[in-house]
């Protein structure tokens, strides 16, 4: 069976999925609640996209401490990058929708004015969305020289970078110095953008609230469902008969650990703001906290994050053997990734509906967030079928 025979299904089922989100988010964008659709896009936007930008983190990372051990996941990080053109525009389109996606447009905003307007805003945050899909896709076109091989494969990406590397014969040094460089750069930018996208488009949605820790803990946020969207893909790529790739039962723990390990960075940076937060007790301060804590419906939703992102990944992890099993970390990270969507709705929604008396989740959240979900693994899917070799690369080897 040839490789568009096997794939062409999965492509089905997930341009099924971006077209019942797209579908689900003009409805409701059109109906008499716009408001509506424009938080669960926000939403879709920012959880996605902190997957692929996490996801290629970790190739980046085990570069910069050269990691052998990573070599297939890795390239299979690299994959994740492929999304980084969609988000973009993802982002882009938001620009259209401002009026429903910032809450405090119009309201008196007590000298932030300077730093909280939409122009201004969208212009920072597309200057350094560029600057980070930049470094990382500079990053995987070198990293790319030293994997793929000119196997008589067909592409225009893949056309083009051989035709390319024909011309212009790389050096192997020369190349091996600059993707090291835009990995530390990539990493640099990530912690700085990500820490902007989190100040401007979660925690402003309650303009007169701040904390300085909240950029940290948004990008450690981002490396944690990357590592856990990385588990899942290598999950399933390794337990399908019709991919050559495969892992060993150590990089799986390996892969494992350090997903644990950020659960606790995750925790410890929630902890960290709640607690001082909480004995300093200005009212300023609290009233975020207490809101989505304490009252009814946000605590039932605070609850479920603490139960599902870490007590429960937590007291499972420890055990060394489910850290090996393929299906277990499917279905821990998938949880920790829902755990996380309904955590960006426990920070944003609360700003969208003051007082509310019930949960305001409904289907379009659902179908607009499993929307965001295909495109990922549309993107996803269509780099692996340009490169396929690097699905057989389990050694990490190079030129």
């Amino acid at each position: 069976m040839s490789e568009p025979e096997k794939t062409s299904p999965l492509m089905i089922i997930f341009s099924s999925l971006v077209a019942v989100g797209a579908i689900a988010f003009i409805f409701q964008a059109s109906g008499q609640h716009p408001r509506q659709a424009w938080q669960a896009y926000l939403i879709g936007f920012l959880l996605v996209s902190a997957m692929a930008q996490g996801g290629m983190l970790f190739s980046t990372l085990m570069h910069a401490v050269k990691a052998r051990w990573s070599g297939p996941l890795a390239s299979l990080a690299e994959a994740f990058s492929a999304f980084f053109p969609v988000s973009l525009v993802m982002f882009v389109i938001l620009f259209i929708g401002q009026d429903h996606v910032f809450p405090w447009l119009g309201k008196d905003l007590h000298g932030k004015e300077i730093w909280l307007n939409v122009p201004f805003l969208f212009f920072r945050d597309l200057i350094g969305l560029i600057l980070l899909y930049g470094f990382g896709l500079l990053y995987l076109y070198h990293a790319l020289w030293f994997k793929l091989k000119d196997n008589g494969t067909r592409g225009k990406v893949r056309n083009f970078l051989f035709t390319r590397w024909r011309n212009n014969p790389p050096d192997a040094e020369k190349f091996k110095h600059r993707m090291t460089v835009y990995a530390y750069l990539y990493m640099l930018s990530f912690a700085l953008i990500l820490s902007l996208i989190g100040y401007d488009l979660i925690m402003s949605m309650d303009s007169h609230w701040y904390s300085t820790l909240f950029g940290a803990y948004n990008f450690a946020k981002a490396i944690y469902v990357g590592f856990g969207a990385l588990i899942i893909l290598a999950a399933i790529l390794h337990m399908s008969p019709q991919t050559p790739f495969s892992l060993k039962s150590s990089q799986f723990h390996d892969m494992g650990k350090l997903f644990f390990g950020f659960c606790l960075v995750w925790a410890d940076f929630f902890y960290a703001q709640f607690v001082v937060i909480w004995y300093g007790n200005i009212s300023e301060e609290t009233a975020y906290i207490i809101e989505r804590t304490m009252l009814y419906p946000w605590n039932n939703v605070a609850w479920t994050v603490f139960i599902v992102c870490f007590v429960a990944p937590f007291l499972i992890l420890l055990n060394k053997k489910i850290k090996t099993i393929p299906k277990a970390m499917i279905v821990i990270c998938t949880v920790v990734i829902s755990g996380m969507w309904l955590e960006h709705h426990l920070l944003i929604g609360p700003a969208y509906h003051h007082h509310a008396t019930s949960l305001p989740l409904g289907f379009t959240d659902v179908l607009v967030a499993l929307g965001f979900v295909g495109l990922l693994a549309l993107a996803v899917t269509s780099y692996l079928r340009q490169f396929p070799e690097l699905l057989q690369d389990n050694t990490g080897g190079g030129k």
